[in-house]
């Protein structure tokens, strides 16, 4: 089977279900899984210029982000450090509330 058929197949599976969402640990542990091989294959766009290209931080990227530190430091991934991602990762409902954290966003969509 073709890529293209099975991405067309999948997509009819979604469509007849449209109520039924992911879980939101599987997809901080995806999330996670993304961020991460994309600073396996190069550097990470760094919280300075993302900020200046109009994307919000969270308040732990930000902490980062004012730190006197080189571009380089602030292009590595805080979030693989961040008690939020441990957190969204292993509970179903994870207590974290700041905003701009993709991993409170997972478990409190805005709907």
């Amino acid at each position: 089977m073709n890529t293209e058929r099975f991405l067309e197949r999948l997509a009819a599976a979604a469509a007849s279900r449209p109520d039924e969402r992911a879980p939101a640990r599987l997809k901080a542990r995806i999330y996670s899984s993304l961020i991460q091989r994309l600073s396996e294959t190069g550097t990470l766009l760094s919280l300075t210029a993302t900020k200046a290209s109009g994307s919000a931080l969270c308040v732990f990227e930000e902490t980062v982000a004012s730190l006197p530190v080189g571009e380089r430091i602030k292009s590595m991934n805080p979030c693989s450090v961040c008690h939020a991602r441990v957190l969204a990762e292993r509970l179903d409902t994870a207590p974290i509330f700041w905003p701009h954290c993709p991993y409170s966003e997972f478990h409190h969509p805005k709907t």
